[in-house]
């Protein structure tokens, strides 16, 4: 649909038609020349013109949009109201030194009310507004104010709306770098952003025309479709059609700039919009270019993304990797669940690191989980590589962990044992091996003693105690490790064992020998004091003794062998025994360290007197002074701990007398329910008129007076028959009911 169309006579008549020319009943047009001349259809269909302006020269441009004309002559811009007939503002030219048939005024509108002028290497754009009411009086309705006004670089051909944005057609003169002389250069297209006094440039690109070196400003014009976003630049020699870019151009731009990232990019964000282009084949024009560029870890790690799940492609790229020898680079990269290729992929990788990287093809194996490729395939390469080198450790673990996927758990526990390889307890467990180590246990034993001990005793239900022990029975050393973790969880399952366990402790950790005698009650004292004695082990003896009850000869012992009084003192305290402490006291006598030892302790547990009346006159003894100061000080204390012992005795007793006092004085209930004890009939008569006479005792029970047996005790004080027979204790009577 044409809204508008405007006809070019360079030195005759310009033409502007009515926006809306196709209607019947708005046939009107403009032209310009000498005068501005408006047609309008009248009678018998014949046009008849009116002057609408004249006598300010040439007018070499008119746009007419809405009711608003514009056109320029050689004083400058002029807009008529057409609706009020009256022209509303008069926008004078900047340069008047420039010939304006030479460099002509170029306007367009960007809407109804914006008006956009360029003249020479000035822009101004001017908004149409109206007038408020209060300010009219002769002036026009309306009026024009100028919002953007900037200069250009060079000069000014032609102008068209963007948007926000301009579209400029400049012509441009430089100087020839041969003849230093000003020529014609190509005229360019450029997009600004105007601001307030000044514009950003947001693109700007020569255009190449015919015979650009022999044009002027005045040869070029820019026209524009609305609507459309075309744009065309008008020459003498050619025409020049414009178009905003998409992003399929765009892309193209930087496919042909081999900024392939970048079209990726770019045709990844607009994939709804793009036409053109497919992201695939970007993506593969883009791995192809970095294959070409050497960049092959990179171009191995864009095929995650760009190929995706499209398992063809994959072995395309993988195929074409291998055919440069770059297999090593794409392996990291492989789809390994959805997608899955072919197993023939992922052997021929796997044969890649194998014949040239031991490492590399471990930590694939390990990472690659083992239904991607033929197990038994890779397992014979690897066996056949053993036969070269049979010692290499990073084989022989990829070959246990290739028979653990092959669930060849047995041949894997041999290796990994073989190896000492931190992984075998795991595999035990994962895969419950416990039958095929009951032969190995040595072998776990000397790899992680803590850790095998841990597994066998977690695990007693699969490999007997019996059994571990007997596979160790020619490594003692080991056999007490685990014999003595059994016996720290608990003390009697390995009972059996306890006797084998004293000279294992004796041999390999005495430490912990004598604490195994305290808590043992399986263990035979005579072996273990057997043992002790042959090796002259005297803390262990002493306690031995002690506990076979033959306490005189330990704590001789401990005075002999090891001279320790404190130790003496100690061990006669545990016992309690007087013969114990005169026997210290005959043993210490002639020894002034030991009656100091003695004087400092004995004072709580053995008469003091007993020992100072044995100390010879003329013994120098060592800190006498102190401990006999000592000994006064503890029989003070004595004395004071058991006068404040009475007086809380005395203080309990009375409280509880008094308690006991006023529980018996309380009154006790007897109805028709209450029975006599002896007779086992009612207390109380069925007959309220009769007399009766009952006793009831503290604890409770109640008798007829006749019921009650005759005391054979003078005392007059009577206890229940029921409690004294049972030996509760005798409750006196509390109670004689009499009527």
């Amino acid at each position: 649909m044409a809204e508008r169309f405007h006809l070019y006579f360079r030195g005759s008549a310009i033409v502007a038609v009515h926006p809306h020319f196709v209607r019947s009943h708005f046939k009107q047009f403009v032209t310009g020349g000498k005068k501005l001349l408006l047609y309008e259809r009248g009678w018998m269909n014949r046009w008849k013109p009116s002057v609408l302006h004249e006598g300010e020269g040439n007018i070499r441009n008119v746009k007419w949009r809405g009711h608003l004309i514009a056109w320029a002559n050689n004083m400058g811009v002029k807009i008529l109201d057409m609706i009020s007939k009256q022209r509303i503002t008069n926008v004078p030219r900047d340069d008047i030194s420039l010939r304006p048939d030479m460099y002509p005024c170029s306007l367009c509108w960007k809407d109804n009310l914006t008006l956009i002028i360029g003249w020479g290497n000035s822009v101004k754009i001017c908004s149409v507004k109206e007038r408020h009411a209060s300010e009219m009086r002769d002036l026009p309705n309306r009026y024009v104010e100028i919002v953007f006004q900037f200069d250009t670089e060079f000069y000014i051909s032609g102008l068209a709306p963007l948007c926000d944005q301009l579209v400029i057609l400049s012509y441009v003169k430089e100087i020839s770098e041969k003849t230093e002389v000003e020529c014609c250069a190509r005229p360019r297209l450029d997009i600004v952003q105007p601001l307030p006094e000044s514009c950003e440039e947001i693109s700007s690109d020569a255009l190449t025309v015919r015979g650009f070196q022999e044009n002027e400003c005045r040869d070029y014009h820019l026209e524009y479709s609305e609507g459309e976003s075309l744009f065309y630049i008008i020459s003498p020699r050619d025409v020049v059609v414009a178009k905003e870019r998409d992003q399929d151009d765009h892309i193209d731009w930087l496919l042909e700039k081999k900024k392939y990232e970048e079209a990726l990019m770019a045709a990844e964000i607009s994939q709804k919009t793009i036409k053109k282009h497919k992201i695939l084949d970007i993506g593969l024009a883009y791995i192809n270019h970095l294959v070409e560029k050497g960049e092959h870890d990179l171009a191995a790690r864009k095929c995650q993304k760009i190929l995706g799940k499209n398992t063809e492609l994959w072995e395309f790229e993988v195929y074409k990797f291998k055919e440069i020898g770059q297999l090593k680079a794409i392996s990291r990269y492989l789809p390994r669940r959805d997608p899955v290729l072919k197993p023939l992929i992922y052997e021929m990788v796997l044969h890649e690191f194998l014949e040239s990287d031991y490492e590399g093809f471990a930590t694939l194996i390990k990472e690659w989980p083992g239904d991607l490729y033929n197990n038994t395939i890779i397992v014979q390469a690897v066996v056949d590589h053993l036969k070269k080198d049979p010692q290499n450790r990073t084989l022989l673990r990829t070959l246990a962990e290739l028979y653990t996927y092959d669930q060849r758990y047995g041949r894997a526990l041999e290796i990994y044992l073989t190896l000492r390889h931190k992984d075998v307890f795991q595999l035990i467990h994962r895969h419950n091996l416990f039958s095929s180590i009951k032969d190995k246990i040595v072998l776990l034993m000397d790899f992680d003693s803590e850790k095998a001990v841990d597994m066998l005793l977690d695990n007693e239900d699969k490999i007997s105690i019996d059994r571990v022990v007997e596979e160790l029975e020619n490594r003692p050393e080991l056999q007490h490790v685990y014999l003595h973790k059994l016996f720290k969880r608990d003390h009697h399952k390995g009972q059996r064992y306890h006797e084998k366990q004293i000279s294992l402790y004796a041999e390999y950790d005495r430490p912990n020998l004598l604490p195994f005698l305290r808590d043992s009650t399986h263990c035979p004292l005579e072996k273990a004091l057997e043992i002790c004695q042959q090796r002259n082990f005297v803390e262990e003896t002493v306690y031995l003794l002690s506990r076979m009850g033959n306490s005189r000869s330990a704590l001789k012992m401990i005075m002999e062998e090891l001279q320790d009084v404190d130790k003496a003192i100690e061990f006669a305290k545990e016992q309690d025994d007087g013969e114990l402490w005169e026997d210290l006291i005959l043993y210490s006598i002639d020894k002034p360290p030991f009656i100091t030892g003695l004087l400092n302790n004995i004072g709580t547990h053995v008469d003091p007197i007993l020992l100072i009346h044995r100390i010879k006159e003329g013994m120098e003894i060592p800190n006498l002074r102190d401990s006999l100061v000592k000994i006064l000080q503890d029989y003070n204390l004595q004395i004071l701990l058991r006068e404040g012992c009475k007086k809380i005795l005395v203080a309990d007793s009375l409280s509880l007398l008094k308690k006991m006092h006023r529980t018996q004085m309380k009154g006790v209930l007897v109805d028709e329910e209450n029975i006599c004890e002896s007779c086992l009939s009612p207390i109380l008569p069925s007959d309220a008129s009769k007399s009766f006479n009952v006793v009831v005792f503290h604890c409770r029970h109640m008798f007829h007076k006749e019921c009650l047996p005759v005391s054979n005790t003078v005392s007059s004080v009577q206890f229940c028959n029921i409690c004294s027979a049972k030996h509760r204790g005798p409750g006196s009577a509390i109670l004689e009911m009499k009527k």
